[in-house]
């Protein structure tokens, strides 16, 4: 017993010692840490906003939309796509190709490079591939967009059949 309370004593007087001799440097790591979780939540905030403001312009550019203002609801489709926001970018680039807003070839696939330089998960990017061999098929640029659907076939991906029916046709 007397053992036990002699451990005690001396991890007691040990630990003491060890916050004495390493008060600053205890502090230091304390306040680091401190700064590292604040500043993960003004991120963690700040990419918050950032995704209702674009949410904002998706919505403002569809009710433009709406009202036949393509013009203007093309510009705000564009911000989005220019953002990088890995879900309002595809609705963006989506609505402005199903919508024809914008005829310009290489500001398509500029749009469409962008959108496949975000890191989505395979079967999206997949899809992002299809459809841009079909803008390619359409615009009568057939050999780019057999070699996008060759791709997803010599990959094996899960939309292998569909590139394959394209291909066929």
């Amino acid at each position: 017993m007397e053992q036990n309370l002699d451990k005690k004593t001396e991890l007691k007087y040990t630990l003491q010692s060890f916050f004495t001799n390493n008060k600053k440097k205890f502090f230091l790591v304390i306040s680091i840490i401190i700064a590292i979780i604040i500043a993960l939540f003004l991120w963690k905030d700040n990419n918050n906003k950032k995704n209702i403001l674009i949410s904002e312009k998706y919505t403002k550019a569809q009710l433009l939309l709406s009202k036949n203002n393509k013009q203007d609801a093309a510009k705000y489709f564009q911000e989005i796509i220019s953002s990088k926001n890995k879900f309002y970018s595809v609705l963006a680039l989506n609505t402005i190709l199903e919508k024809e807003l914008i005829l310009d070839k290489k500001k398509i696939l500029e749009f469409f490079n962008i959108i496949e330089s975000l890191s989505h998960n395979d079967t999206n990017n997949d899809l992002i591939y299809i459809k841009k061999a079909l803008y390619l098929f359409k615009e009568n640029n057939s050999v780019e967009g057999n070699e996008l659907l060759k791709e997803l076939i010599k990959k094996n991906s899960p939309l292998k059949i569909i590139a394959q029916e394209l291909l066929e046709k």
